[in-house]
């Protein structure tokens, strides 16, 4: 991916919106095997990566955007998620440690990684995909981008779908 100053960003968390938590995700769910990732071997020893659907990484890659791992699996999403995918290696963002006025805005009900995505996207358009957007982080967040930002709320039952692909792509080509 490039880090092109006009492309927009896609801040993408994994767990809901990549690892569905529903009843439909667990049915699905595979014993434990040993896959090659590269040159290496690895296991799959973390039943969640069974719920990933590896059709979701050329569907992601195909984006008019740069994606980037917004998720507390961290630099973890390069090692064990992207391989699955069928992805390259993303920029994945650092969780600072959390400072006065953030803490101020989670007691207000502001989600933790509202205030550092907004910085690091540094004015560029984005999208956050998570399972956890509230509405008053899309007003937060509105009232300091304007229609710069769209925050997409996944159902954590099902994860990404057609619908969430088709509406990220619209949005995301009339930026």
């Amino acid at each position: 991916m490039t880090d092109s100053a006009g492309r927009p960003v896609l801040f993408l968390d994994v767990d809901g919106p990549l690892i569905p938590f529903g009843a439909t995700a667990l049915q699905h769910v595979r014993e434990p095997s040993t896959s090659r990732v590269g040159n290496e071997s690895t296991s799959d020893s973390n039943p969640l990566l069974a719920r990933l659907d590896p059709g979701h990484g050329p569907r992601l890659a195909a984006l008019p955007c740069d994606l980037v791992w917004a998720t507390t699996w961290t630099a973890d999403a390069n090692e064990y998620v992207a391989p699955r995918l069928g992805l390259p290696e993303l920029p994945v963002v650092d969780w600072p440690e959390s400072s006065e006025d953030e803490e101020r805005d989670v007691r207000a009900g502001l989600h933790w990684k509202t205030r550092p995505l907004l910085d690091w996207a540094g004015g560029r358009p984005f999208v956050w995909v998570d399972d956890e957007i509230t509405d008053r982080d899309r007003a937060w967040t509105a009232a300091r981008c304007g229609e710069r930002a769209l925050l997409h709320r996944v159902d954590p039952r099902t994860g990404l779908t057609d619908a969430d692909f088709a509406l990220l792509d619209g949005w995301l080509r009339g930026v």
